[in-house]
């Protein structure tokens, strides 16, 4: 394995323990055991725990963003749909066998201090999903995209976090519902 090989393949394999039992419950030895690396290689690219929680935070961000939004724009070309595919996606999302919910919540809750690179990758994450679902509402032309976008987020982080406490993707279609609503109270608005 090339070195740049060895650094990917400890995040995937950290991504991997991270979503499903958590930060602070997958320590670093677990993570050595499971991807066959050794300590001093670890170390060598990553100085910390939290450095590594840092790297696999971006390495999913990018992965998941583009995936959603591929997704997204693939499923219809109206800009209005677009909007209520963001909810098709997620339902995608949560019939993966890999789900276990949403991994920067997680972080939050696990990293609460304020200020810090973890929770402000965890904020910046949701500010650019929010800024999507924004610039899908003005490429819709609806009015006020602005709060609309915002509403339109919080029905998908509802969606899911009941999708992660049940185990059930229906969730995605009952915000869908509620999405519909929102789109086109602001599709007749004056």
């Amino acid at each position: 394995m090339t070195k740049s090989s060895k650094r990917e393949h400890l995040i995937e394999t950290a991504l991997e323990l991270f979503s499903r039992y958590g930060f602070h419950g997958v320590g670093i030895d677990t993570i050595l055991s499971q991807s066959g690396v050794a300590k001093r290689t670890l170390y060598n690219h990553f100085k910390s725990k939290d450095e590594l929680i840092l790297a696999v935070l971006r390495y999913y961000d990018e992965r998941f963003r583009n995936f959603f939004m591929r997704a997204v724009e693939a499923n219809t070309e109206n800009p209005k749909d677009r909007l209520l595919a963001v909810f098709d996606v997620a339902e995608q999302w949560f019939r993966q066998d890999d789900f276990y919910g949403c991994l920067y919540v997680g972080a939050a809750g696990e990293f609460p201090e304020e200020g810090t690179p973890i929770r402000n990758t965890c904020r910046e994450f949701k500010g650019l999903i929010l800024r999507y679902i924004k610039s899908l509402a003005k490429e819709a032309e609806l009015k006020n995209p602005d709060p609309l976008g915002e509403q339109l987020l919080l029905l998908l982080e509802g969606a899911i976090t009941m999708a992660q406490i049940n185990s059930s993707p229906v969730s995605a279609e009952q915000a869908k519902s509620a999405a519909r609503i929102l789109i086109e109270n602001a599709a007749t608005a004056s």
